[in-house]
């Protein structure tokens, strides 16, 4: 079929598509690590509109968790079949969502209240990852309207948990043996305003928490103390040093070429001026070059937090959050970034790049399974900020995208 006859279809539906991003939106799915209770709730609506569109098949896997109400964390598998199942497309986006942050620097309407503005539909995770979800639904969708199969089946993927590292999510249906290396994977979980860079590398991704423990006391008597608040900042500065000092190789690849070693989350400690603090706690955020080992960069760390710990007396614990290595593949050449490139250039006349990014995406879990995966979408770059927003017209323009992929 004319691909001019497709790309009117997806445009026809785009009210439709509108719709559903909003109303996904409106449930917040954000883990319990934050606060929340998981994905269910979306996941059943999600469910539900799946099964209005006809896909030929749905399944639910789902991961246990006690920590949610539900007791799981759902993974859904919508499919449409094709003229071949030799091989499989995969298109992988999540439920799940960061939290809303500081409730006052939403400015234009409540995290889970989406409007839409022109152009824009504004509310937490519309454009991670809500926008590249309902993109590959609708790619599909028109597909079945117009009566047109794709050349092979394609299954879309949503999956939960990964903001906080994917256990429940990619890293369970992996487990499950779904996906083969000759399938074609691509989780549009990254990209940029203008739809023509193609992830095909990240860093390894190193989370940790340092707390110092002190003695709390007047603080009129800081001499009869140990200011946890006072070591704990001299040896966040020490770690920061020392780490950007030691791992400085730089590769072109990826946009900051550099390992990044950032101390990002603090806890409070003492309730009042004049208190002295017993503890300090703060969280580091890693993004390292895969040239670098990860357990090299653990025992740097342990071995200053020893020095300070004899220097100072106060103790001082490591816990760390998440550990995920990347592994490096020549992804660049792998047949679904040529495909994706032949689509882009066909869909939008965009001749594409390829590169690495530091943030972490459900496509290194592939990827240390020996399974190229490209990661593209085009985003406006709001993920995780107040008053994040998806573009309409992104959303439609990679539904057209994913459905050239799907026609092969």
């Amino acid at each position: 079929m004319d691909k001019t006859v497709v790309f009117t279809q997806i445009d026809a539906l785009q009210p439709e598509m509108e719709q559903m991003l909003m109303s996904l939106i409106s449930i917040p799915a954000v883990a319990p690590e934050n606060g929340g209770d998981g994905e269910e709730q979306k996941a059943q609506l999600l469910i539900q509109l799946l099964a209005e569109m006809g896909f030929d098949k749905v399944e639910r896997y789902d991961a246990p968790d006690s920590r949610v109400s539900s007791g799981k964390r759902p993974n859904v598998i919508a499919y449409l079949y094709g003229d071949s199942d030799q091989r499989k497309l995969w298109i992988v986006t999540h439920l799940d969502v960061v939290p809303p942050g500081k409730m006052t620097a939403w400015t234009e309407t409540a995290p889970f209240k989406p409007i839409l503005c022109g152009d824009r539909v504004v509310g937490r995770g519309s454009e991670d990852n809500g926008q590249p979800l309902v993109s590959s639904i609708f790619a599909l969708k028109a597909l079945k309207l117009l009566g047109v199969k794709p050349a092979f089946t394609v299954g879309l993927v949503f999956v939960a948990d990964e903001e906080q590292g994917s256990k429940y999510g990619i890293q369970y249906l992996l487990s499950q043996k779904l996906f083969n290396q000759c399938d074609l994977v691509v989780v549009p979980d990254a990209g940029n305003e203008r739809g023509d860079f193609i992830e095909v590398a990240e860093k390894s991704l190193l989370w940790f928490k340092l707390r110092t423990e002190g003695k709390q006391v007047h603080g009129s008597r800081p001499d009869t103390g140990l200011n946890a608040h006072r070591i704990g900042m001299e040896v966040s500065l020490a770690l920061d040093r020392l780490l950007h000092e030691k791992y400085c190789a730089q590769d072109p690849l990826f946009d900051v070429p550099q390992s990044t070693f950032e101390p990002t989350q603090k806890e409070g400690s003492v309730e009042a001026v004049n208190v002295i603090p017993g503890e300090d706690v703060v969280y580091f955020d890693c993004r390292i070059l895969s040239t670098y080992n990860l357990d090299d960069v653990l025992a740097d760390i342990n071995s200053l937090l020893s020095y300070y710990e004899e220097k100072t007396g106060a103790k001082i614990q490591l816990e760390l959050i998440q550990k995920q290595s990347s592994p490096l593949l020549d992804i660049a050449n792998a047949e679904i970034v040529h495909q994706l490139k032949r689509a882009l250039k066909e869909a939008r006349n965009i001749e594409a790049s390829v590169g690495g990014v530091g943030g972490g995406t459900c496509a290194a879990f592939f990827r240390q399974q020996g399974i190229p995966v490209a990661v593209w979408s085009t985003i406006t770059g709001l993920a995780h900020q107040p008053n994040e927003y998806a573009k309409v017209s992104a959303m439609i323009a990679d539904a057209k995208v994913f459905a050239l992929l799907a026609m092969g």
